[in-house]
């Protein structure tokens, strides 16, 4: 496990110095996570490398992953899609499943803790059933920018008795009488997704999964899910390949807190899978090493959301120098500054997004400019340490 001394050659000292100082006031607090899964997606990247960095520096920090059944998660899921103006049905019996099985998690679930932090809307209603003897506060990783009514008014009941809500950008913010901050994301430089790789490693990783290098790689690295527009990705890569002889890379995985994943990634094989320059892969083993391989390899990196929390895959490519083309919304045009280190989009903008891609496969100097141009912008503001700074800095809030 990573020790935060290690990340003193890229931030610097003085960074370090300030985390070591800032935490040193919660040297005896207890603080508990609880998100939906432990493997998977943003959060769990995140929550699998900051907790044992507060672990280093002292400060005791536990993680609780929700159980539930797969009607529970089918459920939840309608909620993310609706939280990002999807539509939803809020039947009784949704909700009569959400609740018992949040009641049943309880159940078991201790919190003596000083300060509980729970991620995202799946475990959102635990506040319900504890005798409040702590803050608590509310981490929601989506687009909160236009939620849908319904679910909205449903859960706002629950989010009112939190002491703070946690969003990913300004936008987000809501007018409910609860204290909000705004914390970016950040991705871990020193782990296995990220820390540098020899060109022979990256090469044979990928030769592994039969992605040939005879021509230039675009590829969007994303969960199957609506939200990334998989299909949109392939439209925009037919207008590309007119113009410049490359391949497509789709490149995600299915996790149990997700289970819409499973059929939109079965519909993209049956349509794409025969193309030969289309190669699509879900669950990967050794999925982090092939990430960081083909974020590195990748000529280009196109994240075409059409609703995006975040989007942290974006800052992974950035930090690794490849230019990023994005769809103009949620987090990413806090990460691609457009013209500067990447392109961004309208997400309905098919070709405007090739026509960028294009532009980038077929200039070189344009290429490596804005892939050094990224990467000092990711070390700049969307490293974990920085992340460590502002949680601290809410934490001084509530714990005294």
């Amino acid at each position: 496990m990573t020790q935060l001394k290690f990340y003193k050659k890229i931030v610097g000292e003085k960074i370090i110095k300030e985390i070591y100082t800032k935490a040193k006031k919660f040297q005896d607090k207890h603080i508990v996570c609880i998100s939906s899964t432990h493997q998977g997606g943003g959060v769990a990247e995140i929550l699998n490398s900051i907790l044992f960095l507060f672990d280093d520096i002292g400060i005791d920090f536990g993680w609780r992953i929700i159980h539930g059944s797969p009607d529970f998660f089918t459920i939840t899921k309608k909620f993310h899609n609706a939280l990002q103006g999807g539509k939803i049905h809020l039947s009784k019996r949704k909700r009569e499943t959400y609740i018992k099985t949040i009641k049943r998690f309880s159940a078991i679930t201790h919190l003596n803790h000083d300060l509980v932090i729970v991620h995202d809307p799946q475990p959102l209603a635990l506040i319900k059933f504890y005798k409040k003897k702590q803050p608590w506060i509310w981490r929601c990783h989506v687009d909160l920018s236009h939620p849908n009514k319904i679910l909205w008014n449903y859960l706002k009941q629950f989010i009112k008795k939190y002491d703070h809500l946690v969003v990913s950008a300004k936008e987000y913010k809501k007018n409910i009488p609860v204290k909000q901050s705004v914390i970016y994301p950040a991705i871990d430089p020193l782990s296995l997704k990220n820390k540098p790789m020899q060109e022979k490693h990256i090469d044979n990783c990928l030769s592994e999964l039969e992605i040939n290098l005879d021509k230039p790689i675009i590829a969007q690295i994303s969960r199957f899910d609506k939200w990334k527009d998989p299909e949109g990705v392939i439209k925009i890569f037919n207008l590309v390949k007119k113009k410049v002889d490359c391949r497509l890379v789709l490149l995600g995985n299915i996790v149990m807190d997700d289970p819409e994943g499973l059929t939109i990634y079965n519909k993209i094989i049956k349509k794409y899978n025969h193309h030969p320059d289309i190669k699509i892969l879900v669950n990967v083993s050794d999925n982090d090493r092939v990430v960081n391989s083909l974020q590195r390899k990748s000529t280009v990196i196109i994240q075409k959301s059409i609703k995006e929390g975040f989007g942290l895959t974006v800052s992974e490519a950035l930090y690794k120098g490849t230019p990023v083309v994005a769809s103009n919304i949620g987090g990413l045009p806090l990460q691609v500054i457009d013209g500067v280190n990447g392109f961004l989009h309208h997400p309905k903008d098919i070709r405007g997004f090739s026509q960028s891609i294009i532009k980038i496969l077929e200039n070189e100097e344009l290429r490596h400019n804005l892939g050094q141009k990224g990467k000092k912008h990711i070390i700049e503001n969307f490293l974990i340490t920085r992340l460590i700074i502002d949680w601290l800095n809410l934490m001084s809030i509530y714990l005294k």
